[in-house]
């Protein structure tokens, strides 16, 4: 009798956290469409122009026109999809290839945005008639838009205009536009590290932090519980990624998989000459340390994931792979908390930005009452990260890293199994709500040589902040093994 209450009971709660899921995200559906206007107009009054989003998209032609240079679209079953734009300028001939961008970007279907739709293509299918117009595919002109901003920057993130009117401009945030930055990453450094110097004997570390963190997350928690001889012969890089804590935030950017891992190479492996290294990550960083060790197999000693964000994608959703991730990441329900949040920030671009507006610009005024409160009983190294990026970054990166990578990972975790002889080792908590622990378990079947730590009583943040001194002592047992 106590079973089949407690089914009752958790079938009751299933029920209305989908009812009043659809209730509210309705509601922000409807605030977020409010936001995009009151957003372009503050933008065209303090900016002086119109910013491109991702509501709406133009015909190819208009994207082509707006955009310069070429764009190569192909067709799949009535959909289209960017491949590649080419930059037809002297100043760069590179080709910036776009099969990078998620389309979760500029499709997120929901039931308001689903009958806008359906009466936008009544009115066009209208127009369409009475002109006798012939029939063309549709790509979105934002991505288009701000390719042609970037080429008149000549790629560069240094290049790039300084913060927008609602991101923070403090010295933190700012300070990657000083001369002295040269456009690079923020690296956090221990050990014998001379740039340039070529590495003889001793070992090199890459931390990888995850998505809204900063390297704070590594070196005020594992720094300072390494061992004697690890401090002394190791050289420890940990790295804030491109557009995050003290590292470039270009506005222009489109923060591709691509490009945090050419950031990554131009600060890190180069300068530093780096030869062999292991890999430690977190989360988001997962697939980037998975992209790094294929780019160079001979070169990872070892590879550390923690809470790796890998959902498989069934063959049936194949063809809507970054769609299904997104429903998986954010599957729009109020209940738990962490899900409704990540819902929002996956869903919503103009809320999100109202979001980082109230918390990220103003993150000094929010640090000083925490520290007032709490008395600096609070460490702040978690606020760093969380409030230390740019809307543009953290909205760019959550859809083409983690949506994006929908269709990479299973032969990213192939190319590790088959042509990568690195010690793989995956550490979990049991707690994490935000990353499922079935996700480690489908990375370990793809992998079978991975070795799985389910760590008990921990979540996403607790498997390493509160344990460092305990996962200081394994990471070093992994690196002499």
């Amino acid at each position: 009798m106590g079973d089949r209450a407690r089914r009752i009971v958790e079938s009751s709660g299933r029920v209305i956290n989908k009812g009043v899921s659809c209730v509210v995200f309705c509601v922000l559906d409807l605030l977020d469409i409010l936001l995009c206007v009151v957003f372009k107009v503050v933008d065209l009054v303090v900016e002086g122009e119109w910013k491109p989003c991702y509501c709406s998209s133009g015909s190819a032609k208009e994207a082509i026109r707006s955009g310069g240079g070429n764009i190569l679209v192909s067709e799949h079953g009535g959909e289209s999809k960017i491949l590649s734009l080419s930059s037809t300028t002297t100043m760069s001939s590179k080709i910036l290839r776009l099969e990078d961008i998620s389309d979760t970007l500029f499709s997120r279907p929901s039931l308001v945005s689903s009958q806008l739709k359906r009466l936008h293509i009544n009115d066009s299918s209208h127009k369409n008639n009475n002109n006798n117009s012939t029939t063309s595919f549709t790509v979105n002109s934002t991505i288009v838009e701000m390719l042609g901003r970037r080429r008149k920057h000549c790629h560069h993130p240094s290049a790039v205009a300084a913060a927008r009117w609602s991101d923070c401009d403090c010295q933190i945030c700012t300070g990657w536009n000083s001369p002295s930055s040269k456009g690079k990453l923020f690296v956090r450094t221990q050990g014998p590290i001379t740039p340039g110097e070529m590495r003889r004997g001793g070992e090199d570390v890459v931390f990888i932090h995850g998505f809204i963190s900063s390297s704070a997350f590594w070196t005020e928690t594992l720094f300072p519980n390494f061992s004697g001889k690890v401090k002394s012969s190791y050289r420890l890089f940990a790295v804030d990624l491109l557009g995050f804590g003290r590292s470039p935030k270009p506005s222009e950017c489109l923060y591709t998989e691509r490009e945090h891992l050419e950031m990554i190479e131009t600060s890190v492996l180069e300068p530093y000459k780096l030869q062999s290294f292991h890999i430690v990550a977190h989360s988001l960083g997962c697939i980037l340390a998975l992209a790094l060790a294929v780019k160079y197999p001979r070169s990872v000693k070892s590879l550390t994931l923690l809470a790796p964000p890998f959902y498989p994608v069934p063959k049936s959703a194949a063809a809507h792979a970054t769609q299904y991730i997104m429903s998986r990441v954010a599957p729009r329900r109020v209940w738990p908390p962490i899900t409704f949040g990540a819902s929002m920030a996956c869903w919503y671009e103009h809320i999100t930005r109202l979001i980082c507006f109230v918390i990220c610009k103003n993150h000094r005024v929010w640090e000083f009452l925490t520290k007032l409160i709490t008395r600096n009983r609070l460490r702040t190294f978690l606020m760093e990260g969380f409030f230390c990026h740019t809307h543009n970054a953290a909205w760019h990166t959550l859809h083409n890293i983690i949506c994006g990578s929908a269709g990479k990972m299973d032969a990213y975790l192939a190319a590790v199994r088959d042509n990568i002889s690195c010690k793989v080792t995956v550490f979990h908590g049991r707690d994490d709500e935000l990353i499922p622990i079935e996700c480690s378990y489908e990375l370990q079947k793809r992998i079978p040589r991975a070795n799985l730590k389910i760590i008990d009583h921990k979540d996403h943040i607790t498997i390493v902040v509160g344990r460092q001194q305990a996962f200081a002592q394994e990471l070093e047992q992994i690196w002499t093994s």
